[in-house]
C-alpha cells in the first residue's frame, strides 16, 4: 500500500471536512437553503479578502476571473501594463491581445520580482496607460512581487490596480481594501482547500466606475450580471453548488484559525522549507522575493533528467510536487506548503526528496534536509 501526499500549488489537500461535505445529497440552487448558504459565504469572502467590496463567485478556474477583468474593464486598443515574471504574468498579456488592448509588457527574468523603480519608469513613459496587470505570487516561479509598491505608484499615475491574488490570497497578507487594491482574484483550489471549479474576483469602487465605459464583447463573465444576482444571493447562472457547499467549510475553518495565524503558519512552513533547500545544498530560483506559497527549486547539474525528480517522487513513493512549467520544464521543481499543510506534511515532502535525490545520483547525506525542517519547527 502506498500512501500519497499533495505539496503542489494548485490542487492542495482537501481537509476531511471538506471532503464529507461532498457526500451531503446536492440541493437546488434556486431555493431559501441556497440563499443560506450563499449568504455564509459572502461573508466569509470579505474577511479573506480584507474588503468591504462585493466577492463575486465564478463557475471557473481563476483564468476565467482574469479573463473576467480584462473584457468588464477596457476598451478595445486600450493600453495597460503587464508584468510578466512567468507562465501567468504572461497569460495577462496573452489575454489583454486576445480582446485587442495593447499591452505593454515589462519581461523579467525568471526569479526576479519587477523592482518597483523599474515600474515606475515603465508608468511615467506611458502616461496614457489605463492599469497595470501582475500577479502577487507568481506560482510558475516561486516570487512575490511587491504589491505594496506597485499599488503605490500605480495609484499616484491614476492606473487600476488589477492583481491576480490566486496563490497569494489566503496565503500572506494582501488586504485589497487597505492596499488600494482595484481587483483582486483568486481560485479555489488553492488556499481556499477546495476542488478546481470556483474563481472569484472583487472590484473597487474605482474599478466598477470604469466597467461602466466599457466595451469590449461580454456574456457569461458579465459582472454586472453577477453582481446583481449576488445582491439576492444568487448566482447569474448555474453555480458549482457542491463546491460552494465546500467552501462555506473551509472559509469557517480559515475563520476559526484567524487569517493572522493562517499567515503565521505559511511563513513557517515556507521557511522550513527554503532552509531544507539551502541544507541540501540546493539553489532557489526566487533567490530575492521568495513567495511564501511555493519554493522553486534548480535541478543540480548532477541529474541530468529534472523532469525525474518530480516523476519519481510521484510514481514511486506517492509524493506529488510539481515541475517547471514552459522553459522551466526539466529545469526547477516547486514544493507547495500552503493550504491544508502542516509541519509533518513538510518533513515527509523533504525526507522523500532526500531520498529520490541520492537515487537519481546527487550526492545527499541523509538528515540533512530534515533536520533544517526540524530544528525550523523546534526555533519558532
Amino acid at each position: 500500500m502506498k500512501k500519497t501526499y499533495l505539496l503542489t500549488p494548485g490542487p492542495t489537500p482537501l481537509p476531511e471536512s471538506v471532503v464529507s461535505v461532498f457526500a451531503r445529497p446536492i440541493i437546488h440552487h434556486r431555493t431559501p437553503q441556497f440563499q443560506t448558504l450563499f449568504e455564509s459565504v459572502k461573508i466569509g469572502l470579505k474577511y479573506l479578502f480584507q474588503t468591504k467590496q462585493d466577492v463575486l463567485i465564478l463557475a471557473a478556474t481563476g483564468t476565467g476571473a482574469m479573463d473576467a477583468a480584462v473584457s468588464n474593464l477596457f476598451k478595445k486598443d486600450d493600453k495597460v501594463i503587464t508584468i510578466n515574471g512567468g507562465k501567468f504574468g504572461e497569460r495577462w498579456t496573452k489575454i489583454s491581445k486576445a480582446y485587442g488592448l495593447n499591452p505593454i509588457e515589462i519581461k523579467l527574468e525568471v526569479g526576479d520580482a519587477v523592482e518597483p523603480a523599474q515600474f515606475e519608469v515603465t508608468v511615467r513613459a506611458n502616461p496614457d496607460a489605463k492599469a497595470v496587470l501582475f500577479q502577487a505570487s507568481e506560482t510558475s516561479t516561486g516570487v512575490k512581487m511587491p504589491t505594496p509598491e506597485i499599488c503605490k505608484i500605480a495609484q499616484q499615475a491614476g492606473l487600476l490596480t488589477v492583481c491576480d491574488a490566486i496563490t497569494a490570497c489566503g496565503v500572506f497578507d494582501l488586504p485589497m481594501d487597505a492596499l488600494g487594491l482595484d481587483v483582486m482574484i483568486t481560485g479555489s483550489q488553492k488556499a481556499l482547500m477546495i476542488p478546481p471549479g470556483l474563481a472569484f474576483i472583487a472590484l473597487s469602487d474605482k474599478a466598477w466606475g470604469r466597467r461602466e465605459s466599457s466595451n469590449l464583447p461580454r456574456f457569461y463573465f458579465d459582472l454586472d450580471k453577477e453582481r446583481k444576482s449576488l445582491s439576492k444571493n444568487q448566482t447569474a447562472w448555474t453555480p458549482a453548488i457542491s463546491l460552494i457547499q465546500g467552501l462555506q467549510e473551509t472559509l469557517r475553518m480559515i475563520q476559526e484559525e484567524g487569517l493572522a495565524n493562517v499567515f503565521k503558519r505559511h511563513e513557517l512552513l515556507a521557511k522550513a522549507t527554503r532552509n531544507a533547500v539551502q541544507a541540501l545544498g540546493l539553489e532557489m530560483l526566487a533567490k530575492k522575493s521568495p513567495s511564501t506559497a511555493v519554493t522553486a527549486v534548480k535541478v543540480p547539474s548532477t541529474i541530468k533528467d529534472g523532469k525525474a525528480i518530480p516523476k519519481t517522487m510521484r510514481d514511486k513513493y506517492g509524493v506529488t510536487i510539481a515541475g517547471g512549467q514552459d522553459e522551466l520544464e526539466g529545469k526547477i521543481f516547486r514544493l507547495s506548503h500552503f493550504g491544508y499543510c502542516g509541519k509533518f506534511d513538510i518533513t515527509t515532502g523533504i525526507s522523500c526528496l532526500e531520498l529520490v535525490l541520492k537515487e537519481l545520483g546527487h550526492p545527499v547525506e541523509f538528515g540533512k534536509g530534515v533536520g533544517a525542517v526540524l530544528r525550523t519547527f523546534s526555533e519558532n
